[in-house]
């Protein structure tokens, strides 16, 4: 029959707390690490190396918990001792097999999760919480600090298949649009050119080749800028897509 001795024994036998998660570990069977001539418990190897990467911003959350141990073990110290040992010994191994299974289960968030990378691929450690929080190693998130989980990433995509179609439109609007610039401002500024082109025959010329620029090597833009307009989430595109337009149109 457990006895109120027995719930106070085993409520502050001497324990530590994480300062990273904040659990309660037993200093006796967990990892442990020194930081300004203290030694600190953490309940996984996870939580150990976030303290290690930055140990300052964890050291006052590990001073207040081992305070709170530490005055839970004197205020015990005046109780008996042999006071139901029996089933104080049964308390303490079912708390460790506890304590045992949380460990695992807290190791393999972020830190311990087994993950592989095939042909052409790496493995990459990201928050949750904040994916664009990156890092090649295991750690914690420099934001909230949450243990990073590891995710695997395509090493060589290759182009993407936008910048090869941009690309492509560039270049063939590039080739139309040369002939527009040295017919108009070719008039202005060569009299050869103003004299051998006539301005209805020119401003036809132009109108043909700046079609398919505007139209084809540009409708990536329009489409963007209709939808910025259908959803009212005006951006840059709805801006290019009214200036090209106007401007063809003028």
């Amino acid at each position: 029959m457990t006895t109120r001795n027995d719930g106070l024994r085993q409520a502050t036998r001497p324990s530590a707390v994480d300062p990273v998660c904040g659990m309660t570990v037993d200093p006796a069977t967990t990892v442990a690490a020194e930081h300004d001539g203290r030694t600190h418990h953490f309940c996984s190897d996870g939580c150990r190396a976030a303290f290690l990467d930055d140990p300052e911003r964890y050291a006052g959350a590990s001073s207040a918990g081992e305070g709170t141990a530490v005055h839970g073990s004197a205020h015990d110290h005046d109780s008996s001792h042999d006071h139901g040992a029996s089933h104080g010994h049964s308390q303490h191994g079912h708390s460790q097999h506890e304590h045992h299974h949380h460990h695992d289960d807290h190791a393999g968030y972020g830190a311990g999760a087994d993950v592989h990378a095939g042909p052409g691929e790496a493995v990459e450690y990201t928050c949750p919480m904040h994916p664009e929080v990156r890092q090649e190693g295991p750690g914690s998130c420099p934001i909230c600090g949450m243990g990073l989980e590891p995710v695997v990433v395509t090493a060589d995509a290759g182009p993407s298949h936008e910048l090869v179609d941009m690309r492509r439109r560039f270049w063939i609007g590039l080739v139309l649009a040369l002939p527009v610039l040295l017919l108009e401002m070719g008039r202005h500024l060569f009299m050869a050119v103003h004299d051998a082109v006539p301005a209805e025959v020119s401003t036809w010329i132009q109108f043909a080749l700046a079609t398919p620029v505007v139209l084809w090597a540009g409708w990536p833009f329009f489409v963007r800028g209709w939808a910025s307009l259908r959803t009212r989430n005006l951006n840059m595109f709805t801006l290019i897509a009214m200036g090209t337009g106007v401007a063809w149109v003028f």
